[in-house]
């Protein structure tokens, strides 16, 4: 008998677009012996949708134009219901759709942070990925090194801040820590959005400006060189990595418009590295995760410095787009998208190899 899977897509997140692609590609690629699937849309304005229609309007994002196949629905927190409300606005009335699992293909605020896993947390429903908890301190990039550096993994220096900071101070601190070029990161958004480059006083003045712009929190760091490397974990008690991916941003550096607009970033798996340096990046991999309390799955970045490696950040809900490092690296150690589809909604309800 199927299984039926909520599958979580849109949202207000600056990331919108990337879920709906996401989304449309976990849908597609279900095992349709095991599962079926339930899709559920939020639009940009946070209006919750059950969406019928095709996945490719999805990947357009024109599917909340679809009038015709689209029911007003919200997540119901009674355990009772242990699944979505579908509304009759008409009639004043809503019929219960129970689902076993839910898929939250969600990336960034309100998705990623631990918000829908709470939710989910109260509706008594499993959910792929991170509890409530790791999701919420493994988004805020601040909390994510402050933890990792206190277990002992090398961390990307920072410096943090909140809107209330003098920014006079600020840039004074950063000029004396790190000097020019340095970046300037929300502290809660992914998928580099709101990230500036700064090169000298009035660039940094204009990136803490955009960034407080996404988060009322934001991390400055000096310019790290070296190679940005990614790695694939997966699993609750017994989490395992992939193998090291690289990217190539053949940019001045990976932000949105080079990861999902240009196609100008080479992605490359496995990467092309020393094993012994391939072995060390994928225990730390492992280590950040454990540290993060995380389970399901995540995706760890690092950058390769000639000091060693150096932790970047961490992607509880990474992309599943056709582009996307998360699957293309678990292929590589013999895990196709279909199977890892699967194997992420049994590790959500529990099962565990």
């Amino acid at each position: 008998m199927q299984k039926t899977v909520a599958i979580i897509f849109g949202g207000e997140s600056s990331e919108y677009e990337v879920s709906c692609v996401s989304a449309a590609n976990v849908a597609d690629n279900l095992d349709k012996n095991l599962y079926k699937a339930l899709l559920v849309g939020i639009t940009k304005d946070g209006k919750w949708w059950i969406y019928k229609g095709e996945t490719d309007d999805m990947r357009n994002h024109i599917w909340h134009e679809k009038r015709s196949f689209l029911t007003p629905a919200v997540i119901s927190p009674c355990k009772a219901h242990h699944g979505i409300l579908a509304l009759d606005g008409a009639n004043g009335t809503f019929e219960i759709v129970r689902i076993d699992v839910a898929f939250p293909v969600l990336h960034g605020k309100n998705g990623e942070d631990g918000t829908m896993q709470g939710l989910l947390e109260l509706a008594g429903i499993p959910y792929v990925g991170c509890d409530t908890y790791s999701s919420a301190v493994s988004m805020d990039k601040a909390a994510t090194k402050t933890i990792c550096a206190n277990a002992g993994i090398p961390v990307v220096p920072f410096i943090s801040a909140v809107k209330t900071d003098d920014i006079d101070e600020l840039i004074a601190r950063s000029e004396s820590n790190y000097g020019y070029p340095v970046f300037v990161k929300p502290a809660n958004a992914g998928s580099s959005v709101g990230i500036t480059k700064a090169k000298n006083k009035n660039e940094l003045k204009c990136g803490i400006e955009l960034a407080f712009k996404h988060d009322r929190k934001l991390l400055i760091e000096p310019n790290t060189v070296g190679r940005e490397i990614e790695v694939a974990v997966c699993g609750n008690d017994k989490p395992f990595a992939s193998v090291c991916g690289e990217i190539i941003s053949n940019s001045d550096f990976y932000d949105y418009e080079t990861k999902y607009i240009d196609n100008r970033a080479q992605c490359i798996a496995p990467a092309l590295i020393d094993e012994k340096i391939s072995d060390e990046i994928r225990k730390y991999a492992v280590s950040v995760y454990k540290a993060l309390d995380c389970k399901g799955l995540s995706r760890v970045d690092f950058f390769l410095t000639e000091n060693g490696p150096m932790l970047n950040e961490i992607n509880t809900i990474p992309g599943f787009t056709p582009i996307s490092m998360y699957p293309k690296m678990m292929d590589c150690i013999g895990i196709g998208y279909s199977e890892l589809i699967t194997k992420l909604l049994l590790l959500a309800e529990g099962y565990e190899e």
